[in-house]
């Protein structure tokens, strides 16, 4: 008498290399610049207080707004059902991606940069120097995501892809908002520290800009190495 047993299904995307992305994704220099500055406007026009509740209300912003692109870009890529081929294409542009930021890492600023590119910075600066209020941090948030998405949504992409290599939805929904909180984690964090004191947006802004190279070189290896993961798996 046999007896079967019935396997789960495996996860399309192993957790560590979802928190891996979503790691790179969050130290991407621009989505902290975009913080920072926030903050420090919302401190000098209101207060600590206000800062604090002005901080949590734009990473919520963050949150919803990168939860519901990366929901509509799972329903697009799943349309096509191509598990190999969506595996090798979004393993390639990982590689891509890797290879961008590697060039920052030795030729920062030439041809072109994976951060906010600098004609929108202006802009971008303009809409967060108005927000006074957790209100106004919260629209700021929404609109100011789509700056953010030519640099820091290379990772996204790449996990979709695979998260696509599934159609289920049930699945998918968890890992989406294990990667969002994962991206948004360093926001909060930045945020409570400004409130305790630990934290001052000055020196932040300044050990941001002394170690760009450091964190354009952390997204290249962890990005490399997602990118030669998904090749190798199905060659």
């Amino acid at each position: 008498l046999s007896v079967e047993v019935e396997q789960k299904p495996k996860l399309s995307v192993p957790i560590p290399l979802l928190i891996s992305a979503a790691f790179v994704d969050a130290s991407n220099p621009c989505a902290l610049a975009v913080l920072i500055l926030l903050l420090a406007t919302v401190i000098a026009a209101k207060g600590k207080n206000r800062a604090l509740l002005s901080g949590l209300a734009f990473s919520l912003a963050i949150f919803i707004s990168y939860f519901l692109m990366g929901l509509g870009v799972y329903k697009a890529v799943t349309v096509f059902g191509m598990p190999k081929y969506i595996s090798l294409g979004v393993g390639a542009l990982s590689i891509v991606i890797g290879l961008a930021n590697l060039k920052d890492v030795f030729w920062y600023g030439k041809i072109f940069i994976m951060e906010v590119p600098l004609s929108w910075r202006p802009k971008m600066q303009e809409i967060l120097k108005k927000v006074t209020s957790p209100l106004g941090a919260l629209g700021a948030g929404f609109i100011v995501s789509l700056f953010l998405v030519p640099c820091s949504s290379g990772p996204y992409v790449v996990i979709l892809g695979l998260l696509a290599e599934r159609i289920d939805i049930s699945r998918t929904l968890p890992l989406l908002v294990l990667y969002n909180l994962v991206f948004v984690l360093p926001m909060i964090i930045i945020t409570f520290a400004m409130y305790f004191g630990s934290a001052r947006m000055g020196k932040l802004e300044a050990w941001r800009q002394k170690n760009l190279r450091l964190l354009h070189a952390i997204a290249a290896g962890v990005m490399l190495f997602i990118g030669g993961y998904l090749i190798y798996n199905w060659l």
